[in-house]
């Protein structure tokens, strides 16, 4: 057995037990494998071992690497999610290569994302980014902001709106991390309560799974506990 899939049934054993915890279903808790700066290979090594959703962050890296996992692996049912930051300029490739996009938070991305998905696919899946700590310099809408947002995102044609995803402050403390996780679950209480319909919180990494699925995340998004130490960020 590889060390990525040693390390995938360790990260399995880490969301199964803090399911139990939760008095949640292991189930309800899909694991997205962020394979940014790893190469195909590893990628690979891991569909080999039964993962089948990776995250991608920088565009041109990722596009190269479906390219060559769907060369040695043509029939694999992979699914990709797009994580990072999006510049209007890259919307076409992304609307046209990725299953997911979790780092929508502005209309204008999210009409070009509807305007180039490719006729006869499925709609693209979107999750809003939160900025849920306020901080200048994280990415994502206001939380005052999001409502009006995904409102607008259900009128497109080409995207289905599943639910919000943030990147909270760097917290040690399990009960801060949850705080962090519980203003985001809330937001998404709220939307629900409006009419809208979500049913995805994507958040927790590595560091704070723990507390991600006490608070309801549905897709945690786990990179160094997988494939190792990256070489950049």
């Amino acid at each position: 057995m590889s060390t990525i899939a040693h390390k995938l049934q360790a990260v399995d054993a880490t969301i199964r037990a803090a399911s139990n915890t939760a008095g949640r279903d292991r189930a309800s808790i899909q694991l997205l494998a962020v394979s940014k700066s790893f190469p195909a290979e590893a990628v690979l090594e891991a569909i080999a071992a039964g993962q089948r959703a990776f995250g991608e962050n920088y565009l041109q890296e990722a596009l190269d690497k479906m390219a060559a996992v769907a060369a040695a692996l043509p029939a694999a049912p992979i699914e990709w999610h797009f994580i990072g930051p999006i510049q209007s300029n890259k919307t076409r490739p992304i609307a046209a290569g990725f299953n997911w996009v979790h780092t929508v938070e502005r209309l204008k991305i999210a009409q070009r994302l509807s305007e180039q998905r490719p006729a006869g696919m499925a709609p693209l899946n979107i999750c809003i980014q939160v900025n849920t700590s306020g901080e200048a310099s994280k990415s994502g809408a206001a939380a005052d902001e999001v409502e009006e947002l995904a409102r607008q995102i259900t009128l497109l044609p080409n995207l289905k709106l599943r639910g919000l995803m943030t990147i909270p402050e760097l917290e040690t403390d399990e009960a801060r991390q949850r705080a962090g996780f519980a203003r985001l679950r809330l937001l998404a209480d709220g939307l629900r309560a409006g009419g809208i319909e979500l049913d995805t919180l994507s958040m927790g990494m590595s560091a704070d799974l723990a507390a991600a699925i006490a608070e309801g995340a549905t897709i945690v998004r786990v990179g160094s506990a997988i494939f190792g130490v990256r070489n950049y960020d």
